[in-house]
Formats: C-alpha cells, sequence, structure tokens
C-alpha cells in the first residue's frame, strides 16, 4: 500500500489523500481548497492521477473542504462508487447543489460587473456535475465492516457534525476473502474532522479502530479550547450586542455550526438567560440541514423535542434573496445567522456589506478562520474587507467564539489517542488538516507522550506503507 497526500495538510482544507493497492487506487476525501488565493488556485490545477483510474472514493464527512471536489473530479471522468454514512450522503446533496449554484452566481457576476480575469470566468463545476455526482454514491452502515476494491472498510463515529466518520482501510488478501480470518495486511486509520468529547450536541468520538498506521487532523494541534461554556459565552456575547441597540450578525457553517448555535439560543431563551430577540437564519440550506437532525439520531445528543425547539416560532427561516435583503434594513435589534462561516462567500457578503460599517453591530464568529480567509482577516482587527470587488470600511465590533469549536483541541486530540487499542504497535502516524505551527506543535506532544514516529506530510509527499 502506498499513501500520498494531495491536499488538506500545510493547511485546514482540500483534504484529498491517495492510497494504492493491488487493487488500483482509492481516495480518502475529495475535498474543495479554499481560503487563500494561492491554495483556491489549486482547484483548477490537473488532477495528478487520471480520474478514470481512481476506483472507489471514501468520504469521512460532508463538509466541503473533504466532499466539495467531488463533481470537478466526476466532469473530469471519474466513474467510481462514493462510500460514506447515510447522514454524509444526505448532507452532500445540500451542500454540493448550493456549492454548484454559488461557483455559477459568482461566474455570472464576475462576467456582469468585469472584475474577472478570465474572459469568460467560468464555475468549476455546475448542477449537471453534481446531478451525476449523487448517482455515485453509495451510503453505508456505521460499524458494519463491509469489502470494497480488495480493501475492508470500517466507518465509525467521530462527533464533529451529523454522520462524520473514522475510517479503517485494510488489504484482503485472496486467502482472507475466502476465511474469516483476520487479516494481517497492511490497515490504516483516517480520524477525519475529531470532533470533541463533552460536545453538547454532537456524539463523543469512538475510540480509533486497531492499525498500523492513523492518518490524524492538527486543527488545534497548539492549543486548548477555553473552559468558558459555549452557553456562557454565547449570552454574554448576545448581551453585549443587545446594549448596542444593533444587529448580530454570526457567519456560521450551515452543517453543524447553525444548528449548534440554534440549540444553544434555543436554550438560552427557555432558561431566560436572554430576552425573546427574534432570530433570522439565511440560509435555506441551513434549514434543509436542520431538519435532518429529526432524521440522523444516533449522530447526535438531541431528543426529537430538542430537534423541534431549533425551529421554535420565533426562528425565521429566509429562503427568498428578497426576504434577505430586508433583514439589512432598519429595524429592532436582531440575530441573523448566515453562511459561510469563514465569510469565503454566500449570503453573509451581501450582509457584511451592509452591516459592517455601523458601530452599533456585531459581527460574530463561532468557529476556526483559516488563513487567507475574510473571517481571519476580520478576527485578527482588518479596518476595512474587500468583497465583490470593492472595500468595505470595518467599524462593527468584531468577536469569535472560542468555545464552540466543532474540533477535538490538542488535550482531547492526545486523550483520543491514548484510547487505541495498544495489541498492535503503530508504526507511524501522519498529521494532516492543520497549519505548520499546529501540526508541529501536536507532533511534539505525540513524541513526548506516546513516543510514535509522526510525521508531517507536505503536498505531494508518499510513503510506502
Amino acid at each position: 500500500m502506498r499513501i500520498e497526500f494531495l491536499g488538506g495538510v500545510g493547511t485546514v482544507t482540500g483534504s484529498r489523500t491517495m492510497l494504492t493497492t493491488r487493487a488500483g487506487r482509492v481516495l480518502v476525501d475529495c475535498g474543495l481548497f479554499q481560503g487563500l488565493k494561492s491554495l483556491r488556485l489549486k482547484n483548477w490545477d490537473q488532477f495528478p492521477a487520471e480520474p478514470k483510474s481512481v476506483k472507489a472514493i471514501f468520504l469521512t464527512h460532508a463538509h466541503l473542504d473533504h466532499s466539495g471536489y467531488l463533481p470537478r473530479l466526476v466532469k473530469e471522468g471519474f466513474r467510481g462508487p462514493i462510500y460514506c454514512s447515510m447522514p454524509t450522503a444526505d448532507l452532500c446533496k445540500i451542500l454540493l447543489f448550493d456549492s454548484a449554484k454559488l461557483m455559477e452566481e459568482e461566474a455570472r457576476y464576475a462576467n456582469k460587473r468585469g472584475y474577472s480575469k478570465h474572459a469568460p470566468a467560468l464555475p468549476l463545476y455546475e448542477s449537471t456535475d453534481v446531478e451525476r455526482t449523487l448517482s455515485l454514491f453509495e451510503p453505508m452502515e456505521v460499524d458494519v465492516p463491509f469489502e470494497a476494491n480488495g480493501m475492508r472498510v470500517d466507518f465509525f463515529k467521530v462527533g464533529h457534525i451529523l454522520g462524520a466518520c473514522g475510517i479503517r482501510l485494510c488489504g484482503i488478501s485472496q486467502e482472507d476473502a475466502t476465511s474469516d480470518a483476520t487479516s494481517d495486511a497492511t490497515s490504516i486509520v483516517f480520524s477525519g474532522d475529531l470532533g470533541r468529547p463533552h460536545d453538547e450536541v454532537m456524539v463523543s468520538p469512538d475510540a480509533p479502530l486497531e492499525s498500523d498506521y492513523l492518518v490524524v487532523e492538527s486543527t488545534y494541534g497548539d492549543r486548548r479550547h477555553p473552559h468558558e461554556t459555549p452557553l456562557d459565552e454565547l449570552a454574554n456575547c448576545i448581551h453585549d450586542a443587545l446594549k448596542s441597540g444593533g444587529v448580530l450578525l454570526i457567519p456560521a457553517f450551515t452543517v453543524g455550526r447553525a444548528q449548534q448555535l440554534l440549540y444553544s439560543i434555543a436554550r438560552l431563551k427557555k432558561e431566560k438567560r436572554i430576552p425573546a430577540i427574534p432570530v433570522h437564519v439565511d440560509s435555506p440550506m441551513a434549514t434543509d440541514v436542520t431538519e435532518l437532525y429529526l432524521k440522523s439520531t444516533g449522530f447526535h445528543r438531541l431528543g426529537p423535542e430538542e430537534c423541534v425547539e431549533m425551529l421554535r416560532d420565533d426562528v425565521h427561516f429566509v429562503r427568498s434573496a428578497e426576504d434577505s435583503r430586508k433583514l439589512d434594513e432598519a429595524g429592532p435589534a436582531r440575530i441573523i445567522i448566515s453562511a459561510s462561516g469563514m465569510a469565503t462567500g454566500g449570503r453573509v457578503l451581501h450582509h457584511l456589506s451592509a452591516l459592517a460599517s455601523d458601530d452599533r453591530n456585531t459581527i460574530l464568529f463561532a468557529g476556526f478562520q483559516a488563513s487567507g480567509t475574510r473571517g481571519a482577516a476580520l478576527v485578527s482587527g482588518v479596518d476595512e474587507i474587500k468583497m465583490h470587488g470593492q472595500y468595505v470600511k470595518i467599524r462593527a465590533k468584531v468577536k469569535n467564539l472560542g468555545s464552540f469549536s466543532a474540533h477535538a483541541d490538542c488535550d482531547e486530540t492526545l486523550s483520543w489517542l491514548a484510547a487505541r487499542p495498544m495489541a498492535k504497535p503503530l508504526k507511524r502516524i501522519f498529521l494532516n488538516h492543520g497549519e505548520p505551527a499546529a501540526a508541529d506543535a501536536l507532533r511534539r506532544r505525540i513524541g513526548e507522550r506516546f513516543g510514535w514516529a509522526c510525521s508531517i506530510p507536505n503536498i505531494g509527499d508518499s510513503w510506502d506503507l
């Protein structure tokens, strides 16, 4: 088995890892590069292997930095099965169509305004490519091993968002295929994005399965999350925003973060810790995703009544562009939750354009902000930001909810690794999905605690396993 890192290393975006076995090539995740322009341009690079030669793809979860390149690969010729959990398949139906729509709209807007260097500007892929992609999905049961492309495959829950799974892939010899014996072939576990053990909404991650090799994310490899509870931190931010009498704008990921915010706001209102301030969820996609929580029991901690509370009467789900624009008009204090979570695109850009220059308003980020994104720039304190070819002055207060992360911090990651079965020695651990300082800090701590060989790959690096 050979592993090659095609993305998601040295950064927290573009997760793509290729495994080559005797049975052929497979991919674990197929994500979009986002953030810095130098990263986004990689989406247009020629894929390093003939797409038709990839036999199968295994998805850890539905976030676009793990799934968003799928339609492009299909457009270029991939025709194999795409394996994932059922909630991941349901979410990809929503996310990938939305991604294509945004790309198509951005291309049309760029052509209309003439700010693109390309004539004409084209989307990376279109809705027709998404339709072909979705026809290749093969949802699988979690915790039920199956065979695919000459490998035994296990999906296990890791929290983070609905349907998120770690994956173990193990080669199968001809002898193994005709018996019930446990294979001694090479095995590797991918953590995907690792959730938190005490998340209020998502389930705790299952322990990593036994394997020869581990590929583990390192988003917060150099940080510990604040001890303040998410509810306390959010309540304080809402009260501060209300004192200013303006709008509280929360850029939020439509999968996971928007639902956690809705659940938390509902709890705070129920406990009378905040007033009955109206909440507008300006994302048709977030509306659809929220309804999936009622369907996807077992991947989160909420009961049916708590799921329904997220859809309570004073939460207004905005679908039309006209109603979205009306939210920026003068009016009473309100909360607007809108995508995207790092302000890289979507309706939140129009809200930022309208609201960011008013010092009565508050912009509240609720998750990791990757380098090169507008979110990272705003959190760092810039006084202006470029959107749709124009600069907007930033006079609104900008805050970041550190306790709302859906990723394990350094201590939580080490605890998860410590739960690994020790019967089989670990040959090497690879750290991906982390910026350089975070990955290196986690590498040092893993070495000190476990003594394992630990590598931080660069894009294009490969190992024989």
